[in-house]
């Protein structure tokens, strides 16, 4: 089951669970849309993969599966992949 990370890792922007604005790649490393396509060129700067829209998580089942309140940030910001 995803985490849903609350947060883009480069900007610390808040990514809410129902966020249209959030990317992720296979390892769950989350970035909002902006810092995903202006910054990182949709490459994830920890592992190279592929930043994607992530899924959104119906109210109901967020009451049984909460989202992730555990952000991850990196102060010193991200640098696209080699």
């Amino acid at each position: 089951m995803l985490q849903m990370r609350p947060g883009c890792e480069c900007c610390d922007r808040d990514l809410p669970p129902d966020s249209t604005a959030a990317r992720i790649c296979s390892f769950e490393c989350t970035f909002c849309s902006d810092c995903a396509a202006q910054r990182l060129a949709g490459i994830c700067p920890n592992c190279g993969g592929e930043l994607l829209p992530r899924p959104r998580r119906s109210a109901a089942k967020l009451e049984k599966y909460p989202a992730s309140t555990t952000r991850v940030f990196k102060p010193e910001g991200c640098a696209a992949a080699p």
